[in-house]
């Protein structure tokens, strides 16, 4: 970076301020962009408001996003950014700062790059204005802060590099969700609307291959499932293990990573969000150590919601409040399918207790009723799906690579420490 020269941002970039207001958000219409669609350098819609196309027009008087601005947070969740993708079509919520890169002068990715970079994290943490409610940065001062600026062909080698990664991490985020929601839709054609009997017993033809056919009733008993079948439970397929109880003195500040409630998220454990405890304790406590594909369900707080333990170089722990699936039978996907449907996080709800925390038991959540189908159609359906979830996890593991790869380049291609062509090599062989 010595040769690098260091420019402030308003100079080669305009700086806006989004509105100090929030409208009345309404179910469709324009996004309105909160805080809370930055995510781990992305727009995440998952939580998506929308606004009438009246106050959108009040909402983007000041300034439009458009695609290529980087947008970011001034207050509370500072350091996070994201860029506008194409086609995104959106207002800016409170607290929220965009950045238009001037053409020819900044790459905008090069500059979200910057942005998220250890550098100027530990800048934006050093300028933090501590308040009452909301930690903030002064956003007056933001166009005077200084940013070092290589000519225009190697900002957007930098950035074509990282984001060859980063857009290979997305492509396996995609994936993953294609094949859990295929998996999925193949259960609740099967277990949840009994599709194949429903069609038998209607007289409409058949839609999968003759063999497996052959293998469902045509007629209903007088619980409503398929004739043949057992209407059981949870308790049928799997046990739950509790996690351990670990408690406040036990936390360190590294070591072996402590799966928590705020950990489990839909599909997916986020072993970013992780206390941690020594590596003596933990082996005193083996019984309690996660592997990847191990399935947890939350148990307070984040009642029902169930994900993978994805593949980690640290084996994690699991702590209180987190339950563990081990199943009795062959039918893990049958069970992380039956976990993920809508209908069961309703069900753990709906046994929960407590005012100020939703809490379920592991008794309560084994009695959740699940049709028993024959051990046939059951042998079929993981055959099917299981794949799904093993390539999920091969994905998992190979995301974590490419974000430990893109973390360690990050700052060195920042610095200048190391050049484009030396990090090229090490890109191609993941990407």
């Amino acid at each position: 970076m010595e040769d690098w020269n260091r420019v402030p941002i308003g100079s080669v970039a305009e700086v806006f301020d989004g509105p100090h207001a929030t409208p009345r958000t309404i179910d469709y219409g324009p996004i309105f962009l909160g805080i809370g669609a930055l995510k781990n350098g992305r727009i995440d819609l998952g939580e998506t408001r929308h606004v009438s196309l009246n106050d959108f027009a009040k909402w983007t008087r000041r300034v439009k996003p458009k695609p290529g601005d980087i947008v970011f947070s001034y207050e509370t969740k500072l350091g996070e950014a994201a860029m506008i993708p194409e086609g995104l079509e959106c207002c800016l919520g409170r607290r929220m700062g965009l950045v238009r890169p001037l053409d020819e002068r900044l790459d905008s990715r090069f500059f979200l790059y910057y942005y998220l970079s250890p550098e100027f994290q530990d800048f934006i943490r050093s300028r933090t204005i501590s308040g009452a409610t909301v930690d903030r940065i002064a956003l007056k001062e933001f166009p005077h802060f200084s940013i070092p600026l290589p000519d225009i062909g190697a900002q957007r080698e930098i950035s074509t590099l990282l984001g060859a990664i980063d857009d290979k991490i997305e492509l396996n985020r995609r994936m993953n969700e294609t094949l859990e929601a295929s998996a999925r839709a193949l259960f609740r054609d099967w277990f949840v609307d009994f599709g194949p009997t429903r069609a038998k017993a209607e007289g409409r033809p058949a839609y999968l291959a003759p063999d497996l056919w052959s293998l469902f009733p045509d007629s209903f008993d007088g619980n409503d499932i398929p004739e043949g079948w057992q209407l059981g439970t949870l308790n049928n397929f799997t046990d739950i293990q509790n996690g351990y109880a670990f408690s406040s003195k036990d936390w360190t500040d590294g070591g072996v990573p402590v799966v928590k409630i705020g950990s489990i998220k839909p599909g997916l454990v986020d072993l970013h969000q992780v206390s941690f405890i020594s590596k003596e304790l933990a082996a005193e406590r083996a019984a309690f150590r996660l592997v990847a594909g191990d399935m947890l369900v939350g148990l307070t707080g984040y009642v029902g919601e169930t994900g993978f333990v994805p593949p980690t170089s640290s084996l994690p722990m699991l702590n209180q409040r987190v339950g563990r699936i081990r199943p009795i039978v062959d039918a893990a996907a049958y069970i992380f399918c039956a976990l993920r449907d809508p209908a069961f996080k309703e069900f753990a709800v709906s046994k929960s207790h407590g005012s100020a925390q939703a809490n379920v038991s592991t008794k309560s959540i084994l009695q959740y009723p699940l049709p028993v189908p024959s051990d046939k159609i059951m042998k079929h359906f993981q055959n099917l799906t299981m794949p799904n979830f093993d390539q999920i996890l091969l994905n998992h593991g190979e995301s974590r690579t490419l974000a430990e790869t893109r973390d360690t380049l990050l700052p060195k291609l920042m610095s200048g420490a190391i050049r484009v062509r030396e990090a090229e090599s090490a890109v191609a062989a993941l990407c």
